[in-house]
């Protein structure tokens, strides 16, 4: 299997002109002196380190597009002929019963204060690049009456141009924040949370001590990482005077927008835009504790922890730590992540690829419960977009895994439903949208479910992308509830790892779970032999 990505690729608006590519370099076989490219070495021979990033900022998601040997795609979900777990007490499995539409497909997630979902996903931190904030109406209201969690990412405080911090460089006004919070608020119906993730420069701004007291925020989130990279969040800038304030506000800005020869570069037109990157964090268990207790003393009622896509060690340590500090859901996010705005290499060869991460920590959460200590409650991460994906992972990480957090997948709906309105006031309807008719109510198959939901009063104030996402999930929802029944699954909780098998080999080496000629194989022989 060839692992080596081309010397080019759509996300960094670069292609190799030649159809034959060195393995190891993902250079063209033949380089041609006088070519007139677009492979990354062309291109970067002028741009230079633009060539890092994914393209055009704030308006793309990347995500990484690297062939691992094996994913998700080598497991296979069992069905069968009989039985029916999960249903209701006093309920007995019968054709009439365990039907599809009976199956239960909400959540929970939490130490003691436990979070309800109606559906086992919730969106990625959408945090500071610019595809989160303009899109975020649609984004937040179509979590809210979706009825699950939105993570609300790091650094939203600190990138407001209307920020005001006092004398001790605290947050004492957030207008970005506060619209954040208030567009979820607005129509959160008991199902799901907004929750505010937290990193480095957050602490240091105070955002913690902003949110609670203003909102009344239960939940906060630390951030160790994510699966798309292994430094702190980024975002572009193409004003040197947004630069230069970012850069007052501690943040690292390269280039440096203060060093005269940038300014000078920046003027002439050579550098466009700049970058606004967070630092590294640096954890110990000391300082993890420590930090937990002081959200605590904060008032959180629920305090959360984000990992990416790193080794085994650091996968341990979030685990142990998390169930010595009772946090109440451990996020873990696997390579190669997909992002408004990361390096493009760093999403392509850094980290553990999603199922062997995942199943690593399966097999180190099941080392904690066997000793007698409890596990939080944990989701996976990293690459999910479909039914059987948020099946496959629960059952790989069952009984541990509660919930799945899909970043992409969950944003691409808010931002196509935004499009369609925007569409129909140009009168521009693409034909794969006006086939099915041309107003929001012909078009939005669930439209008539959120009207019914927020009343006619209220539906022409929601987004068309937040009916977007409400529309997504409910594919979601109905495709997993009939997984679920295929495998007799009829509710979240009854989801076991007996319902996977392996496709191959090294599937089954890395997961744990049976190749599939070998499952059920014993009970199988019973049969024949009785």
């Amino acid at each position: 299997m060839n692992l080596q990505t081309p010397n080019g690729n759509d996300a960094t608006r670069t292609s190799n002109r030649s159809k034959n590519v060195v393995p190891s370099s993902g250079i063209c076989s033949r380089c041609i002196d006088g070519c007139k490219g677009n492979c990354e070495v062309f291109k970067a021979t002028f741009r230079g380190r633009e060539l890092i990033y994914p393209g055009p900022f704030g308006y793309i998601t990347a995500g990484g597009d690297k062939d691992y040997p094996i994913d998700y795609s080598h497991l296979n979900i069992q069905g069968y002929a009989m039985g029916a777990n999960g249903l209701p007490d006093g309920v007995v499995g019968d054709p009439d019963t365990a039907r599809f539409p009976n199956v239960n497909t909400e959540t929970s997630y939490g130490w003691d204060k436990k979070v309800k979902m109606a559906l086992p996903v919730f969106t990625g931190a959408l945090g500071s690049t610019e595809i989160a904030r303009k899109n975020w109406e649609h984004f937040a209201v179509g979590a809210a009456i979706s009825g699950v969690t939105i993570v609300c990412g790091e650094n939203v405080c600190g990138i407001d141009p209307a920020l005001e911090l006092n004398k001790d460089n605290k947050v004492i006004k957030a207008p970005d924040m506060d619209r954040r919070i208030e567009a979820y608020k607005k129509y959160h119906n008991d199902m799901g949370e907004i929750l505010i993730q937290m990193n480095v420069e957050d602490t240091r701004l105070g955002v913690a001590e902003y949110i609670i007291d203003k909102h009344n925020i239960e939940t906060i989130e630390l951030k160790w990482g994510q699966g798309a990279k292994c430094i702190g969040g980024e975002i572009k800038i193409n004003s040197l005077e947004r630069a230069l304030e970012l850069q007052r506000r501690g943040y690292i800005v390269t280039p440096d927008p203060s060093d005269p020869v940038n300014q000078l570069a920046y003027e002439h037109g050579s550098i466009k835009e700049f970058e606004r990157h967070s630092r590294l964090g640096f954890v110990s268990e000391d300082d993890f504790m420590g930090e937990v207790e002081r959200l605590r003393k904060l008032g959180f009622k629920r305090i959360t922890l984000k990992t990416g896509a790193y080794g085994l060690r650091e996968l341990a340590m979030a685990i142990k730590w998390s169930s010595n500090a009772k946090i109440d859901l451990l996020t873990i996010d696997g390579a190669p992540g997909g992002t408004g705005m990361s390096p493009w290499r760093m999403m392509e060869e850094w980290g553990m690829p999603s199922l062997y991460l995942h199943s690593a920590a399966y097999e180190f959460a099941k080392i904690l419960d066997d000793k007698g200590e409890r596990v939080p409650d944990l989701a996976f991460a990293g690459g999910f977009s479909s039914e059987d994906g948020l099946f496959k992972a629960i059952a790989l990480g069952a009984p541990y895994v509660k919930a799945v957090c899909m970043g992409r997948a969950l944003m691409i709906p808010g931002m196509v439903g935004k499009n369609i309105d925007q569409w129909m006031k140009d009168g521009d309807l693409p034909r794969t949208v006006s086939e099915f008719g041309t107003t929001p109510e012909e078009i939005f198959v669930c439209y008539e479910q959120v009207k019914k939901m927020v009343g006619s009063s209220e539906i022409d104030k929601i987004p068309l992308g937040a009916i977007g996402i409400y529309s997504y999930a409910d594919k979601l929802k109905v495709g997993l509830q009939q997984l679920m029944a295929g495998a007799r699954c009829f509710n979240v909780d009854s989801i076991t790892r007996r319902e996977l098998m392996s496709l191959t080999d090294e599937c089954a080496k890395v997961t744990k779970i049976p190749y599939l000629m070998d499952c059920y194989r014993e009970e199988a022989m019973d049969i024949l032999k009785g």
